[in-house]
C-alpha cells in the first residue's frame, strides 16, 4: 500500500504596526476612516486608531479596491504604516521623473513593495515600447492588481501626499 502525504505551507498575512496596535487585547480602540480620494476604482483613505484607555494613537494609509467578475466580487485591501509612506512617495516620483522617460530592450519591472506586500510600479512592454503602471494590493492575489495610466499614477501620488498630511 502506498500512502501520499501533501503539505501546504500556510501563508501568514503580514500586518502593519497600526493594525497590530488596533488589535491589542484589553483596550478600547476607536477607528476612524478618512476618505482622501479615488483613482481607477482604488479608494485611498487614512485609518486612525486611538486607544481610548491611555490616549495613544497610530495612523496608516489604506487602499481599497472592489474586484468584480461575472461570478463574484471581493474587496481587496492594503495598508501601509506611516514610516513606509515617504518611500512610496519617493518611488512614485522616481518612476515619474526617471523611469517613464526611459526605454528598455527586454521586459523590465520596477516596483515599490511594502512590508505587507502592497506593490506600486511599472513594467516595460517591449512590443508596445511603453511603461505600464499598476498597483497590487494583496501579495498573492492577481485579482488585486489594478492597471493605471501614467496620469492615474500622478493622481495616486497626489492622493498619497494628501493622506500623509492628514496623518
Amino acid at each position: 500500500m502506498t500512502t501520499f502525504a501533501f503539505s501546504q505551507e500556510k501563508v501568514e498575512k503580514q500586518t502593519t504596526q497600526a493594525e497590530q496596535f488596533s488589535a491589542t487585547a484589553g483596550t478600547l480602540i476607536e477607528k476612524q476612516f478618512v476618505d482622501i480620494g479615488k483613482v481607477k476604482g482604488v479608494t485611498v483613505q487614512v485609518m486612525k486608531f486611538k486607544d481610548l484607555n491611555n490616549g495613544t494613537s497610530k495612523s496608516a494609509l489604506r487602499f481599497e479596491y472592489e474586484y468584480k467578475s461575472s461570478y463574484t466580487s471581493d474587496t481587496k485591501i492594503a495598508t501601509l504604516d506611516l514610516d513606509e509612506i515617504d518611500g512610496l512617495i519617493k518611488s512614485i516620483n522616481n518612476l515619474k521623473t526617471t523611469v517613464f522617460s526611459s526605454t528598455r530592450d527586454v521586459y523590465t519591472e520596477v516596483t515599490f513593495t511594502s512590508r505587507t506586500g502592497f506593490k506600486a510600479g511599472a513594467y516595460y512592454d517591449v512590443d508596445k515600447a511603453k511603461w505600464v503602471t499598476f498597483v497590487k494590493l494583496e501579495k498573492f492575489d492577481s485579482n488585486s492588481q489594478v492597471f493605471l495610466t501614467t496620469e492615474d499614477f500622478a493622481t495616486l501620488l497626489t492622493l498619497v501626499e494628501q493622506a500623509k498630511a492628514k496623518m
